[in-house]
């Protein structure tokens, strides 16, 4: 491990913070900080904690001493001043002398020490950087600590490694009771450049940041050549797979409906990560995965977003999806019924016992295949799977070195059902269509832009799938989702979009079947291959989208929604418009089989038709023609209309998101046309 300070770069953070008048101290600490956020092996997903002690003014215009410390919900990566919040350093030191302080006295004394009251909660480990007297005070779960600590004898390692070089601290839960401990040990040994807490991580102090921050990266350094001394990475002896694997296009649906939880009127779902890398590989293939792999979390804070231990699964033969789906049901089952009885047997011990968490994994590996995690969006599911990784890698550097030890089940079960780590979790309000996957094609551009924009404001994960890259690229960039080129008119375009979009969230629940475009010609003198070119895609472009879609939802066994864009001219053609009305008109219809068909499945089908909406279908140029040739404003064509509005692309768009949300229709066309009575629906 390396350095990555740079005196440049600090005195540039330096200056650039003084122009919101941040001093030097806090702008140092938010340099450092980043340096060490943005390092995979020192911090993962929110994970470690910084600060600083300096002078602040008040209020009052009083200069006062203050700690700044990293906030709740704030990552060490990105983190900017706002995310270091003050608090009065004599009002938290004062703490020291008490004996015992819960946790939430202890938040509440916190909160009642800050500078700012709108400031977010300061680290649960706020009064451990407090009772230290140093400057700057940095912590981490380094990856390399981790592996020379989670060991039954990871205090000798250390003493060994290290000499008087650090403090050890056995393991405590983070809170009060650890900043006492570590209070105390470094008042014991107060030459020391740091504290490692074992099967925790570690604690490096200074009086300047970069003193700080390169002693972190020295002493990870001196465990990151112990490791490598003991000779190559751990490779675990392989367990026999299959000659032939299923491709995991094919598998993560599976898993993705066997992780749905059912409700009154749908399912509570989950989004997967999927993860082959090389370590991870290693880590799942190994013949006794079962026994390494359930020990418990290389260290605590990772049992919140993973839970205590993975379901593991054998690996699936190419061709035996349904053996395969039986055997991964029957271990789901099996890990809920134990992770139930995990639950009991260590909630009979408290004194105030907890509310029971959902029993289901947030990880699971698959042996010939590789590692998923799972949560409520895309991001929880990334942070599940970077976790796991981490976990393949740490204890694969442990088991090298001796044997994979992390602290006993009572301790996970404390932090798990730790209630200043649950309050964080229960504060989150989950959006309408939240765990949902959306693809919507034609996603690149006017209607499909703003679909894709509705469905990402209702909460689901979105693939923009256009013809476009570029446009589709743009649109996921703007809304948060992944863009899928993808051509509806060509068989292998469909299936190897729709595997993509598999590949990146577990499965689909919802398509937007939008992608078209408008033709014009007489339909008596129109060439056939205007007419071939437009059934092309404006009708089998949406079968063959909704039938990748349902053979997915099928898979998941959870339902799921076809939602079609089918235009006014399905039931009401315009003059010259046969070309586009007459394949339009199929697809009304093609909508309505699919909610005869696949209703027994839970698939909703329904449609939507618009009119008069700006799009690529419907130009500036050709408004203004018609327009002309009507001797209309633009205005007044755009609204003629019974309630004589225009109807938008974000009109059109709420349309398929209110039908996406509605559990019991099906077989439906919803117009949005502001009022046009020929074009109604007997």
């Amino acid at each position: 491990m390396k350095s990555r300070w740079s005196e440049k770069a600090a005195r540039a953070a330096i200056k650039s913070y003084a122009t919101q008048n941040i001093g030097e101290d806090l702008a140092l600490r938010v340099y450092t900080t980043q340096l060490l956020g943005n390092d995979p092996r020192l911090v993962l997903h929110g994970g470690g904690n910084t600060s600083v002690k300096t002078r602040l003014t008040d209020t009052a215009g009083d200069e006062i001493d203050v700690l700044c410390v990293k906030g709740s919900g704030w990552d060490m990566g990105d983190i900017e001043p706002p995310g270091l919040p003050a608090v009065r350093l004599d009002a938290i030191r004062k703490l020291r002398k008490l004996k015992k302080l819960s946790d939430e006295d202890m938040v509440n004394a916190q909160r009642g020490a800050l500078l700012d009251s709108t400031s977010p909660n300061p680290s649960v480990e706020t009064l451990l950087h407090a009772f230290l007297p140093h400057k700057f005070v940095d912590h981490t779960h380094s990856d390399a600590i981790l592996s020379i600590t989670d060991q039954p004898d990871g205090d000798r390692i250390c003493r060994d490694l290290y000499g008087d070089r650090v403090a050890l601290v056995p393991y405590i839960m983070p809170g009060f009771a650890l900043a006492q401990s570590c209070a105390q040990v470094w008042e014991k040994h107060p030459d020391v450049e740091g504290l490692i807490l074992l099967k925790h991580g570690i604690f490096t102090f200074g009086e300047t940041a970069r003193e700080a921050y390169e002693r972190m990266i020295d002493l990870v350094t001196v465990a990151e050549k112990h490791i490598a001394k003991a000779g190559k990475a751990k490779s675990f002896a392989p367990v026999r797979l299959p000659a032939n694997v299923a491709p995991v296009e094919d598998i993560m649906p599976v898993l993705r409906g066997l992780v749905a939880d059912p409700t009154q009127e749908d399912w509570r779902r989950m989004v997967l990560d999927f993860r082959n890398s090389p370590a991870a590989c290693n880590y799942v293939n190994g013949r006794d995965v079962e026994t390494y792999a359930t020990v418990g979390p290389v260290t605590p804070d990772h049992v919140i977003r993973t839970k205590p231990k993975p379901v593991i699964l054998p690996a699936p033969k190419k061709g035996g999806l349904a053996e395969f789906a039986m055997a991964a049901a029957k271990a789901v089952d099996a890990y809920e019924k134990d992770y139930r009885r995990y639950f009991e047997r260590n909630n009979k011990k408290l004194k105030n016992p907890k509310t029971a968490l959902d029993p289901l994994p947030r990880v699971i590996l698959v042996q010939g295949v590789g590692l998923f995690g799972l949560g409520k969006s895309a991001k929880d599911a990334a942070v599940a799977a970077d976790l796991a990784e981490t976990t393949a890698r740490v204890i694969a550097d442990a088991e090298r070195l001796g044997r994979y030890r992390c602290i006993p089940e009572k301790d996970i079960f404390e932090i798990e059902y730790w209630s200043l780590e649950q309050a964080k979790l229960g504060k989150a309000v989950e959006k309408p269509l939240s765990r949902h996957v959306v693809a919507v094609t034609g996603g690149g551009s006017g209607i499909g832009r703003a679909t894709a924009a509705a469905f990402a404001r209702a909460g689901a994960e979105v693939a923009v799938m256009d013809r476009d890259r570029d446009a589709a690229r743009a649109v996921a960039a703007e809304i948060g989702g992944i863009a899928v080129q993808c051509d509806v008119t060509k068989s292998a375009s469909v299936e190897r979009g729709f595997a993509s979009i598999v590949h990146a969230f577990g499965g689909l629940d919802i398509l937007v079947s939008n992608a078209g475009a408008a033709w014009q010609g007489r339909i008596g003198d129109v060439d056939e291959k205007i007419l071939r070119d437009s059934f092309e895609l404006n009708f089998w472009g949406h079968q063959r989208c909704a039938q990748a879609a349902v053979a997915i939802m099928k898979a998941q066994g959870t339902g799921g929604a076809l939602l079609f864009n089918t235009s006014k001219q399905a039931v009401n053609p315009g003059p010259d418009f046969g070309p586009y009305g007459l394949p339009k008109a199929s697809t009304l219809f093609l909508s309505r089989q699919y909610a005869l068909d696949h209703g027994a499945d839970g698939i909703r089908s329904n449609a939507v038709n618009a009119d008069r909406v700006r799009s690529g279908l419907l130009t500036d140029d050709m408004i203004s023609s018609r327009s002309t040739a009507r001797g209309l404003s633009e205005a007044d064509y755009m609204g003629g209309n019974l309630l004589g509005r225009e109807v938008t692309a974000d009109d059109v768009a709420q349309a398929f998101v209110d039908l996406a949300l509605a559990k019991k229709t099906t077989g439906a066309v919803m117009t949005v046309d502001g009022g046009n009575i020929a074009a109604a629906l007997r």
